[in-house]
């Protein structure tokens, strides 16, 4: 769901917000606040949190302070955002959201604290994708094993037909960090005869690939 009309606020430019009150909901509170978040500024997140600073605020690109501080890979402040209640899967304008990023990004310690604030594990990105697809393909063994852990659907397909087992395989280099992902993949039982939308299974791919110790595990699962 959008934001509010009143919680849009630029990042470096004023605007208007109706916020009955003092200057908790001011524009330059929002500022402050947002600024923190991506100077990973713990004291001052907390004094303006305690001064009623709105955590959902957005900045000209639709982000929270908690996303910006995610995508900054400032730990401190999104906990103490998230303490605060900031929402862990409010999107910004292209989708993105501080669950979708942290896993995306393989924060995985990052990714424990969002979990326990109320991770939508079904929450997809602008690709249709959950955060386990762009962690698979982009080798961060840690990430999906939280992720598979936490309960995501490994047999999930984006909007491109590919699933993490795919984008692993079509993506990744087929090395180690690949071969582990994939392995983690079957082992929570992934489809390993799931094709893309062209009717390409994963096994072809791999073959394809020149990944061979990847496609020996397909065919140990039993992938055609």
């Amino acid at each position: 769901m959008p934001a509010p009309p009143w919680l849009i606020v630029p990042l470096l430019a004023a605007a208007a917000v109706p916020v009955a009150g003092a200057a908790a909901g001011a524009p330059d509170a929002a500022r402050r606040l947002l600024q923190a978040a991506g100077s990973n500024d713990v004291a001052a997140l907390r004094t303006l949190l305690a001064d009623g600073a709105l955590p959902e605020v957005r900045d000209a690109r639709g982000r929270t302070p908690l996303l910006v501080a995610v995508q900054q890979g400032h730990t401190a402040a999104a906990r103490v955002l998230m303490e605060a209640g900031a929402d862990v899967n409010a999107k910004d304008a292209i989708d993105d959201s501080p669950y979708l990023y942290a896993g995306a990004s393989g924060q995985h310690a990052l990714l424990r604290s969002v979990l326990a604030h109320g991770a939508d594990l079904r929450s997809t990105n602008r690709f249709g994708g959950t955060a386990l697809i762009p962690a698979a393909e982009r080798g961060h063994v840690a990430t999906v094993r939280m992720l598979i852990d936490a309960g995501v659907d490994v047999d999930h397909v984006n909007r491109l037909g590919w699933t993490a087992l795919l984008e692993a395989i079509l993506l990744g280099d087929g090395g180690p960090r690949h071969q582990a992902i994939v392995r983690l993949l079957i082992d929570a039982g992934a489809d390993v005869d799931l094709a893309d939308g062209e009717g390409v299974t994963p096994l072809q791919h791999a073959r394809g690939r020149h990944q061979p110790a990847i496609a020996q595990m397909l065919l140990a699962a039993g992938a055609r």
